[in-house]
């Protein structure tokens, strides 16, 4: 593969573990959802890269990762201890499918588009999020992440300017499994879904006539949520076969 150079511009600070990096790369393309590879050259001469999604809107030149130090991983570690005017290595090309122009709308006329993540699987949607099309297209969209503790939840001035941009539009959904935070849910994605919490408090039903669920992050919770979905009649989306779920493979 034939790496671009780019430089970091910026290094974001959200806990002890938790990171965002910016860097300039003006001709690359990608679509609001995607992931590209992000690397650093190692010593014998090789590129060490794993996928990241990226966070910025599709329009911007300054490109955003956000990512948590993997213990013991080879990659998270080096790139949290860059700082500023480092080199990076990135793929010339963006990936996946997680993405608005994957979702049938007009087999399926969806209205709600519901976006679950857990910790850093939250940064595809904060791309769609700021994409303007993901607001002409759908009638509501809610935002649900969750995290350990208060301070994982990353980008809330961001989530917030969302919030007063749209506030009829815009449904966020914070929650937090190991302390109380003012304002939100106490327990899993899944255990609000099966309760039936999650919907209570946006005050929408997830429906196979009505909405589509993207799905972002621990793939324990990617597991079970599919599973109670599909008990309520929503099915996985396919291009050959169109549904209501998607979800990211990062390969």
């Amino acid at each position: 593969m034939k790496w671009l150079d780019v430089q970091l511009t910026e290094k974001l600070q959200w806990t002890e573990q938790h990171f965002s990096l910016r860097f300039h790369a003006p001709e690359f393309h990608f679509k609001a959802g995607q992931f590209v590879r992000v690397g650093l050259l190692q010593a014998d001469g090789e590129v060490l890269a794993r996928p990241y999604s990226l966070v910025n809107p599709q329009d911007s030149d300054l490109l955003e990762i956000y990512f948590n130090i993997v213990p013991e991983g080879p990659l998270t570690p080096q790139l949290a201890a860059l700082q500023p005017g480092d080199a990076l290595k990135l793929a010339p090309r963006a990936a996946g499918f997680l993405t608005l122009d994957e979702i049938p709308f007009e087999q399926t006329g969806c209205k709600h588009l519901w976006m679950l993540a857990t910790g850093t699987g939250v940064g595809p949607f904060l791309s769609i999020l700021q994409s303007g099309e993901a607001w002409r297209r759908f009638e509501k969209l809610v935002l649900v992440y969750s995290v350990r503790t208060q301070q994982q939840l990353a980008y809330h001035n961001l989530i917030e300017q969302l919030t007063q941009q749209h506030p009829q539009q815009f449904h966020f959904v914070p929650a937090v499994t190991r302390e109380i935070a003012p304002g939100a849910l106490t327990t899993r994605i899944t255990t609000t879904l099966e309760s039936g919490e999650l919907e209570q408090r946006v005050g929408l039903q997830i429906t196979p006539q009505q909405s589509h669920v993207m799905m972002c992050g621990n793939s324990a919770m990617i597991r079970s949520a599919f599973t109670l979905l599909e008990q309520r009649g929503l099915k996985k989306h396919l291009r050959r076969e169109p549904g209501h779920i998607s979800t990211e493979k990062y390969h």
